[in-house]
């Protein structure tokens, strides 16, 4: 680690350390539970194909080289074990392992587990404090839950595809996984809560994670919004109708800068950057209400003044008022920015090939037990002899035996 806290944290600190985490799935949903967890101090032990590994490891290479840039952050702190799920001495295998483990984590389609005996029953008789978290498209019941599902389509049936973009446009993608990311959030949030319960009962259970549910969790006053008025939200681009002024604005050099001043208070502090106090005396700007009615030529106002000043002039008077103001980031501003170095948003880890590799850092900061990044992303089957060797118990000759045959 090229940057560390003033204080580093013993190798078991967190708020999970002594929390074993078996994570069996690929891309995103499954594993981003697992890197929450992982950060937060869980020992996480990944099992994958001993054949291809996570398809994670091939996602990101650059072109012309052949290192994946996505597989060192979302598999940042965790062990990574081969063991072929599909054969009965695989399946034994993964059973032994999750014997000892207090979350397991799996994104396979519902019933696959139960085809390799591998139900929650049967672990949960040789573990019963055993936490389960199931990540799938439609969840483990109703009448959509064989069917395959992804992130997109996650986000197109929980809602957010729908009014996401331009009106003018077709619905539009957010930019990132979004729909995988939050189902993966929400699934690190409710193995979380299992493992307080179970503190408690000592009993485990089994968290069922439906991607379309996690979307539609942040989907705000969307469903009543439609069944008290009749009003289906639509795609509105880079405002929130009847809400103004909070937009984008571009500067004199082509820069985008977003300034949010709806509120009566703030938007007097607006007109002062701007040097018109004018407009809180004009009867289409003086309150809330008035400036919703008049967004557009609002915003058509604001344009004309902030495309005449500098980005940094720009944003100095803004933030000289009081008024919320920021430059839309790429990963060229975050790393060259003071604020995001000053608390290490971004932290840099050596990685085996590549050296210095920034990241981002963990979040939420907690005081007394905050969460570390100890290493990025594992060779595949880099932790085979320990965990199998070590932890499970199988000597070496089972283990060069099993590595033969294709099982590990």
């Amino acid at each position: 680690m090229t940057t560390t806290p003033d204080t580093p944290a013993p190798p078991d600190s967190g708020p999970l350390a002594g929390i074993r985490v078996v994570e069996m799935g690929t891309l995103i949903a499954g594993p981003f539970c697992g890197q929450l967890l992982g950060d937060f101090g869980a020992e996480v032990v990944k099992v994958e194909d001993p054949s291809s590994g996570d398809p994670m490891r091939r996602w990101g290479v650059e072109e012309g080289g052949d290192t994946s840039l996505w597989w060192p952050v979302i598999a940042r702190n965790k062990k990574s074990v081969t063991c072929n799920l599909r054969t009965p001495e695989g399946q034994q295998l993964a059973r032994e392992l999750i014997a000892q483990a207090d979350v397991l984590v799996e994104n396979f389609r519902p019933g696959t587990l139960e085809r390799w005996g591998l139900d929650y029953d049967t672990l949960a008789g040789d573990n019963p404090g055993l936490v389960m978290v199931r990540v799938t498209g439609y969840g483990q019941t109703g009448p959509y839950a064989e069917r395959a599902g992804f992130g997109s389509v996650g986000e197109a049936m929980g809602g957010l595809r729908y009014i996401t973009g331009d009106p003018s446009a077709p619905p539009s993608r957010v930019g990132v996984s979004i729909g995988d990311s939050l189902a993966g959030l929400f699934s690190a949030l409710g193995a979380t809560m299992a493992l307080v319960q179970r503190s408690r009962s000592g009993q485990g259970q089994v968290v069922d994670t439906a991607i379309y549910e996690a979307v539609l969790a942040m989907m705000e006053a969307l469903v009543p919004q439609y069944a008290h008025g009749g009003v289906i939200r639509e795609r509105t681009g880079s405002i929130l109708p009847g809400v103004a002024p909070s937009n984008v604005y571009p500067t004199a050099e082509g820069d985008q800068v977003v300034i949010g001043a709806n509120r009566d208070t703030v938007f007097a502090r607006l007109a002062q950057a701007m040097g018109r106090p004018d407009l809180l005396t004009d009867g289409r700007y003086r309150d809330h209400d008035a400036r919703g009615r008049h967004q557009s030529e609002l915003d058509e106002l604001i344009t004309e003044w902030t495309s005449a000043v500098p980005t940094q002039q720009l944003l100095g008077r803004l933030h000289e008022e009081g008024v919320p103001a920021g430059l839309l980031y790429t990963a060229r501003d975050m790393l060259g920015d003071e604020h995001f170095r000053a608390r290490e948003a971004i932290t840099t880890l050596v990685h085996r090939t590549l050296g210095d590799f920034p990241l981002q850092n963990v979040t939420p900061r907690l005081s007394r037990t905050p969460g570390r990044l100890r290493w990025l992303g594992p060779e595949l089957g880099e932790h085979n002899d320990e965990i199998w060797g070590g932890l499970v118990g199988l000597d070496e000759s089972r283990r060069q035996r099993l590595a033969a045959e294709g099982v590990v």
